[in-house]
């Protein structure tokens, strides 16, 4: 009676392997091996997790001076990469300068570059750059691959990586031409994101969005922050670029007072029949002189060439209530008869009394709206302190 007590008690031990998997990965990766000691049963679960995560919780939790802190850490690290079987999410997460273990992390790396199993890698070295060593151009099982404040310098002898399908880059350090050699590199990329604050990006012509497109002709997600944008748009954009029948979900940040932006923005948007989702993420409009506009938007009305059959979701961040912002909203409402949200996100420098003329004004004014029973949100950003 008591053994059949205790098997029903123990209701974890009994769950399918990839729960218990899917259980120990939210757990700090300290706490997840120290499962292992539970039972004969217990023992090998955490070699097999999806996902390990070597971050600040790790570094917390090894007591001991900076040496001794930086040689329990990397062997730490090394340990759980020689036990660990199966494939795996690897996320670095340190502040590798102020640990002083740059040449550890490139070993690290090299030790990841002799494995196949390696199919997620995310790096952030908090706010200094982290060269990445050759070595890492060697996984070349990655699918999935996010850097962070990272300098990005492929050996000549390197392409890209054959399987990648997800790339993100913030606040990476690289040239344009080095860009454009990597995605082209890389057939079957799906996932573009391009962040960061780089100010040289700007005066770099030589990658714009013709060329971009032209590199991962199988795109479908695309984000891209303003400095990307910048150098993206440089020269202006044809009429039409050929179809772009895969992307589905664009996230641009948008300048109405630069005309390269907004023509490369409505170039986009004509090209890509299957469009689902947009995100704008507006700056430096507030300065627009407020007696012309940079893009007759009534006269994009009557364009049967830009077309939003498909398009669901519809969103505008940073909104700072300008009328070339409002007509910006009005081109997108007329010409999406399936659209379900349209949402407006107001910049903070926008009052509460504006807002409510915001609110009035898109009830009361008739306009064309191609899906009368999409949902119109007006809100405020939501702050760190809210």
């Amino acid at each position: 009676m008591m053994k059949t007590r205790r098997r029903s008690s123990d209701r974890i031990s009994s769950l399918p392997q990839n729960i218990i998997e899917a259980i120990l990965t939210l757990m700090p990766i300290r706490d997840a091996i120290r499962t292992s000691i539970l039972s004969k049963k217990w023992r090998y679960y955490w070699t097999t997790m999806p996902e390990l995560v070597f971050d600040h919780n790790l570094v917390q939790s090894i007591l001991g001076g900076e040496i001794w802190l930086k040689y329990k850490l990397v062997n730490a690290i090394f340990h759980v990469l020689l036990i660990h079987r199966g494939q795996a999410t690897l996320k670095f997460e340190l502040d590798v300068n102020k640990l002083g273990m740059t040449t550890e992390l490139d070993q690290i790396i090299f030790s990841l570059s002799r494995r196949s199993n390696v199919k997620c890698l995310i790096i952030d070295t908090s706010d200094s750059f982290y060269k990445l060593p050759a070595s890492f151009f060697l996984i070349q099982g990655l699918e999935s691959l996010k850097l962070l404040n990272c300098d990005f310098e492929p050996p000549l002898t390197i392409n890209g990586f054959k399987k990648l399908r997800n790339m993100s880059f913030y606040n990476v350090q690289v040239s344009s031409e080095v860009l454009q050699h990597f995605l082209s590199s890389c057939p079957l990329l799906e996932k573009i994101v391009l962040g960061g604050y780089e100010e040289e990006y700007v005066e770099e012509n030589s990658f714009t969005f013709v060329q971009l497109f032209q590199c991962v002709p199988l795109v479908h997600t695309l984000d891209i922050s303003k400095y990307y944008m910048k150098y993206l748009v440089a020269g202006g954009m044809p009429n039409k670029l050929p179809t772009l029948l895969h992307l589905k979900d664009v996230s641009l940040d948008v300048c109405l007072r630069e005309q390269d932006i907004i023509s490369s923005v409505l170039c986009i948007i004509r090209s890509s029949p299957n469009l689902e989702a947009l995100f704008f993420l507006m700056y430096d409009n507030e300065n627009l002189p407020t007696q012309e506009s940079s893009i007759k938007f009534v006269d994009l009305q009557d364009d049967l060439s830009l077309t939003l059959d498909h398009l669901t979701y519809f969103e505008i961040a940073d909104f700072s209530n300008i009328s070339f912002e409002m007509e910006f909203v009005k081109l997108i409402l007329g010409k999406a008869p399936l659209l379900k949200i349209a949402r407006i996100v107001l910049k903070d420098n926008v009052s509460v009394d504006e807002q409510v003329i915001i609110l009035t004004d898109m009830i009361r004014l008739p306009f064309p709206r191609a899906s009368p029973s999409a949902q119109l949100i007006v809100e405020r950003s939501k702050t760190e302190d809210s």
